[in-house]
């Protein structure tokens, strides 16, 4: 076998491989030999078979799966001799002419090709124990837990009929029809909606429309579809005709054992102490958001390398596709955005760039520490989604342990977060008391 690098450009290499059809010959004579007494033909007893007839009969598959293997090895010592880490699957390209092809199965011509890698760039990690990083903690207060509890109350309130007018804090269950341009239209006609009068969440102004409205009151008006609506009814003006089918005035808000039971639990303080632990682990998940947040930006501004661009281009497929799907749902376009389809995709690909070179130093990290996810792990988390999907628990569990792109992706973020965790011990850390909302707050970056 003669390997030689006729190619190199960045990442990218390329070579010619050349295997004598000599080689080839013997290694199909091998195969053909061991065939040669297993296989029972008419007229020949066990092992007898000559070789000639053998390949008469089995020598184009045979040369097939000599073929196939001899690019295997190719590849391999491609690799092992150079030490390369590939980035993607090599791009073997055979001969297109057919006569050549045919000379090569006959044996008769030596296998000639050549194959293209692309491979991942020699990765220098950093010193973490450099790494700064400060580390957001908030306190559950009193107030936190008060204003959680009213708003289980104001959830879980009781509303009782009335007969007056529906007015702001009331629900009005309504069955109502629409028509766009004088026809219906899709979800259009609804029975038993509840809206309470006063909340967002349906259509701008048909709420209003209802105040006063008394049971059994039948109501038709004019509303417009907002212009981040689906793109069929988007800003288009729209006709309702509502029936009340009840009103009902809310009941008090009642912050007391009763409270609790309806949660399940004995009392008011058994409530209370699930509310901080509910509470405290909101804080907790957030201030480990934020703690990773910040050590993947100090790993993005630390290793900075060209990615392989084949992975580039992979990652940004897959965004760019998710960037346009959330578009179409919205029916909006990249000016109701504020942008320009070019500037969406130079900055989805500088994401897609920057993912992919964190990608490859989590991974580099990993590899360097010993670093891996348990099978225990693995399928602790295949029964968190499966618990999930409660009488689906067999599906679920079947679900991953038959596909395993799927148990990769699973397996993905398990990794990261072990990978942030040895980080985050290597790493200088101190902490910061700030209020909730300061914890909550979205990071623009």
């Amino acid at each position: 076998m003669e390997v030689t690098e006729t190619a190199a450009a960045g990442l990218k290499h390329e070579f010619r491989v050349v295997v004598p059809a000599i080689d080839l010959e013997a290694k199909v004579n091998e195969r053909l030999d061991e065939l040669k007494s297993r296989v029972q033909l008419r007229g020949f007893r066990p092992g007898k078979v000559p070789i000639a007839h053998l390949k008469r009969l089995y020598g184009k598959s045979a040369m097939a799966e000599v073929i196939e293997a001899a690019v295997r090895e190719a590849n391999d010592k491609i690799v092992t001799d150079r030490g390369f880490r590939l980035a993607i699957a090599p791009k073997v390209v055979l001969p297109e002419d057919k006569a050549a092809i045919e000379g090569i199965i006959a044996g008769k011509s030596d296998l000639a090709y050549t194959v293209e890698v692309e491979i991942v760039p020699p990765i220098t990690l950093a010193d973490f124990k450099a790494i700064k990083l400060t580390r957001l903690v908030s306190d559950v207060t009193e107030a936190g837990i008060e204003q959680a509890l009213q708003s289980l109350a104001e959830k879980s309130r009781s509303f009782l009929a009335k007969s007056e007018g529906a007015e702001k804090g009331d629900r009005v269950t309504i069955s109502y029809e629409g028509t766009v341009d004088g026809k219906p239209f899709a979800g259009g006609k609804a029975e038993d909606i509840p809206i309470t009068l006063g909340s967002e969440g349906f259509i701008p102004g048909f709420a209003d429309q209802l105040s006063g409205i008394k049971a059994g009151e039948t109501r038709t008006f004019d509303v417009t579809f907002p212009q981040d609506y689906t793109a069929a009814l988007a800003g288009k003006p729209a006709r309702f005709t509502v029936t009340a089918k009840a009103v009902e005035a809310p009941g008090p808000v009642m912050i007391d054992d009763e409270l609790a039971k309806a949660f399940g639990l004995e009392s008011l303080t058994k409530l209370r102490e699930a509310v901080r632990e509910r509470i405290q682990r909101e804080h907790a998940a957030a201030s480990r958001g934020k703690l990773k947040r910040a050590l993947l930006d100090q790993l993005d501004t630390l290793h900075k390398f060209a990615p392989p661009p084949s992975l580039v281009e992979q990652e940004f497929a897959s965004v760019w596709a998710s960037v346009e799907k959330e578009l179409k749902a919205r029916g909006h376009t990249f000016a109701d955005e504020d942008t320009t389809e070019e500037k969406a995709r130079a900055e989805y690909r500088d994401i897609a760039e920057r993912r992919v070179r964190l990608g490859l130093v989590i991974a580099e990290i990993g590899e360097k520490n010993n670093i891996k996810v348990t099978d225990e792990q693995l399928s602790a988390a295949v029964m968190e989604q499966a618990r999930r999907l409660p009488g689906q628990e067999r599906q679920v569990w079947d679900y991953y342990h038959h596909n395993p792109d799927a148990l990769a992706a699973l397996r993905a973020p398990l990794f990261e977060d072990k990978v942030a965790d040895f980080l985050i011990e290597l790493a200088e850390v101190t902490e910061k008391q700030v209020l909730r909302d300061e914890l909550f707050k979205d990071n623009e970056a």
